[in-house]
């Protein structure tokens, strides 16, 4: 398998040559589209001036067309009938066609230059074959003569094209070298985040990854550590689920075979069989209740609980759960204060909500002391209905208020194991209010604890 490391540096060298074969194809557009022209025309002017000196002077024409050649030209004279002179550098095709020599010879002007064809990889401008040249009539010594000229490129730019040659060789190996340890510096935090998924899937959240980056990598490896500490927490909260349910069920359990054993092996009054088979059944009931209310979370958490919506009265389900509670009431004497418009509406799963009110006010109900009282107030807006149930009781300690609403949490046990709660009734009303889109808080000082409701209007 290819790293991406050795990716990256492919891709490299593929833009490299991508990015030079299309520079090198838009330059010879260029040429061919504006400069060729232009040279065309720069050199017809030099051939005729040649051919002026030329004409003015023929006894000096062999030492001035040497001269023109060293000074950077290919020079090509011809009388049609066998007589060829070259000055300067050889071409390196001699293709001219006859029909220019005669066009030359009889007065007119040879654009070899400007005709010269298009080519996508072959620039005209380094073309030093003889049809690449420009050409004009020279008369000396009463005969005609054709003059061909085009510059040497070799001998003009020989030395400055070796030198931006070098310089282009250079920057390319100089840019790869760069990039491979640019590419390393890039691939090295990815190459550690691949580490660390490996750690995390290995059951290892211990992790640190440098976070200080502040381009997209930094900000990648700063949600990868809040995704691990995430998982961290989700995985200490699901180890601790099990070992909590396995308390939970384990001590009812314990308590049933052991009262069972004792109906079973003894003779025992009847005073204590019936002791032993009341408790043997409330332990029952308990871990009856604890499967329903686990069941039911779970449901509740993936979703699979079906959510029927319909639109109530507030307050006759809040009526309704005080009337279910109201032999617990009257036997600590709390009064019940209910300030809930008639006119809230509420939609939403009526059975679901209806557990919502009564674990909140069981809760209130087994925690405050006798003669103490319990305010139910609702109040609504254009946006939310939020529902107040406060309490006078002698509140909650503050260390307990974050982990209230975690499954098995109590935060007085050997209270809440007596009365036969499984701690998960708080759990079981976020979860309905947050399917519900709602929200939950609480706060409690030593005056009494108040839980504050909150979901979307209609």
């Amino acid at each position: 398998m290819r790293s991406l490391y050795f990716r990256v540096f492919l891709m490299t060298i593929a833009v490299i040559l991508f990015s030079s074969m299309l520079s090198f194809l838009l330059a010879n557009t260029y040429y061919h589209v504006k400069l060729k022209p232009f040279n065309d025309k720069k050199l017809i002017v030099i051939a005729q001036q040649m051919k002026a000196y030329v004409e003015r002077d023929p006894n000096s024409l062999e030492t001035y067309l040497q001269n023109a050649a060293s000074l950077g030209y290919q020079i090509y004279l011809t009388d049609g009938q066998g007589v060829d002179r070259f000055f300067g550098h050889s071409f390196r095709e001699q293709d001219l066609d006859v029909h220019a020599r005669e066009l030359v010879l009889n007065g007119g002007l040879y654009h070899g230059v400007a005709e010269f064809p298009n080519k996508p990889f072959i620039s005209g401008f380094f073309d030093n074959s003889l049809s690449n040249t420009v050409g004009t009539s020279v008369h000396f010594n009463n005969h005609k003569y054709a003059l061909f000229i085009r510059p040497d490129v070799i001998l003009q730019f020989g030395e400055l094209r070796i030198f931006f040659a070098i310089i282009v060789l250079l920057t390319i190996v100089i840019s790869i070298i760069l990039f491979l340890f640019s590419t390393r510096y890039l691939v090295r935090p990815i190459a550690r985040l691949s580490d660390a998924t490996k750690r995390i899937a290995q059951g290892s959240y211990n992790l640190k990854l440098p976070t200080n980056r502040r381009d997209e990598i930094g900000q990648l490896a700063e949600h990868f550590m809040t995704m691990s500490r995430e998982l961290e927490r989700v995985d200490q909260s699901r180890q601790q689920f099990v070992s909590n349910v396995s308390h939970e069920i384990q001590s009812p359990l314990t308590s049933i075979q052991g009262f069972a054993k004792v109906l079973a092996e003894r003779d025992l009054p009847r005073e204590e069989r019936e002791r032993y088979a009341s408790i043997i059944e409330g332990e029952s009931r308990h871990l009856s209740l604890l499967s329903k209310q686990l069941l039911l979370l779970s449901s509740l958490e993936q979703g699979q609980e079906t959510i029927h919506n319909k639109t109530f009265s507030l307050q006759s389900q809040i009526r309704q759960a005080v009337q279910v509670l109201q032999w617990q009431l009257e036997e600590k004497e709390l009064l019940i204060k209910i300030s809930v418009p008639a006119a809230i509406m509420l939609r939403g799963d009526e059975v679901l909500l209806m557990q919502v009110w009564m674990n909140l006010l069981s809760n209130a109900v087994n925690h405050i002391p006798s003669g103490r009282t319990i305010e139910i107030r609702a109040a609504q807006t254009h946006s939310q209905c939020v529902i107040h149930i406060a309490d006078t009781g002698n509140g909650i300690a503050v260390e307990h208020l974050p982990f209230l609403f975690d499954r098995f949490y109590r935060a007085d046990h050997s209270r809440d194991r007596s009365s036969g709660r499984t701690g998960l009734g708080l759990a079981i009303v976020k979860k309905i209010v947050q399917l519900h889109e709602g929200s939950i808080e609480v706060t409690s000082s030593a005056e009494g604890t108040t839980f504050t409701i909150e979901f979307p209007q209609l």
